[in-house]
């Protein structure tokens, strides 16, 4: 277990939490689902606002940024770090790994895979960001898992600024969805797989707009039960069932992050603003 020297984080009932991280907000939706099903796991979660967003932006540049992000979040003691970002997890997932190789990692990945197994058209649509689709990961499930599938990608640009915003109902976001969505239902899409961590939050209106007949899959149900695994096997899981505590760090204004937050997730915490000094984090 890798445990830099600057231990900051201190919690006697649970000592050592999970880290989370992503460009920004979007990653709550996986924490959501991590602490629906571990109540009692203490959390760091860091939204690296500053950046947001990660997918049009160079791999070599997001993998600077994780790579901070995770020497941050090991110094803080975190026994697992989750990658609750798809454009990050399809950067730096591997890099990570090299360079941190004793920190257990849970990464994102596109769920291809159950919805080309469940689909019945045989058309399956992925909204995603140009990041993950760029990246090596994203390509290797489809060449394993959608040979047979008819896959239609969309990157919903500006959809990940206006869930920052927390702008989840407004024309402005039914407008970017339906420039997807229409296009694909029109091809004979049933199944729709997000590929970003903040589409899960737009959920309701992709329904409205998609029909009951249409599979949205979500991944952070499957990523929590990922999480759960590797704590059990490695025998990290904390001792309580309840009364973990959630820790949240920004890179951008931590006022706006505490206005925004309670419309994505209603679980509260410390929000603590962070600040980029070259390649370090640092609380500023």
């Amino acid at each position: 277990m890798l445990h830099p020297p600057d231990l900051k984080f201190h919690d006697p009932m649970n000592p050592e939490p999970i880290g989370v991280f992503d460009s920004g907000v979007g990653g709550l939706s996986v924490l959501r689902a991590i602490r629906e099903q571990l109540p009692g796991e203490s959390v760091l979660y860091l939204a690296d606002q500053g950046h947001v967003p990660y997918g049009p932006r160079p791999m070599n540049e997001v993998r600077r940024f994780s790579e901070g992000i995770v020497r941050y979040l090991l110094g803080q003691r975190s026994k697992l770090i989750v990658v609750a970002c798809n454009a990050a997890s399809a950067a730096a997932l591997q890099h990570l790994r090299q360079v941190f190789p004793e920190a257990p990692f849970v990464g994102m990945e596109p769920a291809v895979k159950p919805a080309a197994e469940g689909t019945l058209s045989g058309v399956v649509g992925i909204l995603a960001t140009p990041a993950t689709f760029q990246g090596a990961l994203y390509a290797s499930v489809v060449e394993r898992f959608a040979s047979n599938v008819e896959i239609m990608q969309e990157t919903c640009p500006g959809l990940v600024g206006l869930v920052e915003k927390g702008e989840l109902e407004t024309p402005g976001t039914r407008k970017i969805l339906e420039q997807a969505l229409l296009p694909m239902l029109r091809r004979g899409v049933d199944t729709i797989v997000l590929g970003c961590t903040h589409y899960p939050f737009v959920i309701p209106i992709i329904k409205k707009i998609a029909g009951e007949g249409v599979r949205v899959i979500d991944p952070a149900p499957a990523i929590a039960r990922q999480v759960i695994r590797m704590l059990d096997a490695a025998g990290l899981r904390a001792d309580r069932e309840t009364g973990g505590t959630i820790r949240y760090h920004t890179t951008g204004d931590p006022e706006v992050f505490s206005v925004v937050l309670p419309r994505l997730f209603d679980a509260t915490g410390e929000i603590i603003g962070m600040v980029w000094d070259g390649d370090i984090l640092r609380e500023g």
